[in-house]
């Protein structure tokens, strides 16, 4: 079925599914390395506060996202190969589902471990996001190059 016959509904779901397929446990290691290393960091440096946890938790967020979708898009191995096919064709789109589950979980993570509002945590959390997005995208456009030359 080709892109254009599918309906937007099923597009999100291939995108969701397609987000499945990375190294989540490895990912989950890598943010909580970095994250733990980040807070020992400020507690060694004294930026003490009491948000000194929303700093260290968005790092670990961003590089979970970031291990997790990047490690999903360049593993072979794994998966559905029509998923697989459909994702690597759509990279923007497959990386949607890990740069709006960043976005949501830094801004609860700056909500409540920080000192931000509502809606300086979702501004805050807007850049991380962005990144993520960027390079996933620019990382699957290039696969997808490479894979038609």
């Amino acid at each position: 079925m080709a892109h254009d016959e599918m309906s937007r509904r099923e597009n999100r779901q291939l995108a969701v599914a397609s987000a499945t397929m990375g190294p989540w446990r490895t990912a989950a290691g890598v943010g909580a390395v970095v994250g733990a290393t980040a807070l020992g960091i400020d507690a060694i440096t004294g930026h003490w506060s009491l948000s000194i946890l929303a700093g260290p938790a968005g790092w670990g967020l961003f590089f979970f996202f970031l291990v997790g979708t990047l490690g999903g898009q360049l593993r072979r191995d794994t998966g559905d190969r029509r998923l697989r096919r459909w994702a690597d064709a759509h990279p923007w789109q497959a990386a949607l589902p890990a740069a709006g589950g960043l976005l949501l979980l830094n801004t609860l993570a700056q909500l409540f471990l920080g000192d931000a509002g509502v809606f300086a945590a979702f501004f805050e959390s807007l850049i991380p996001a962005g990144i993520l997005l960027a390079i996933a995208g620019v990382v699957g456009s290039v696969k997808q190059a490479r894979s038609r030359g």
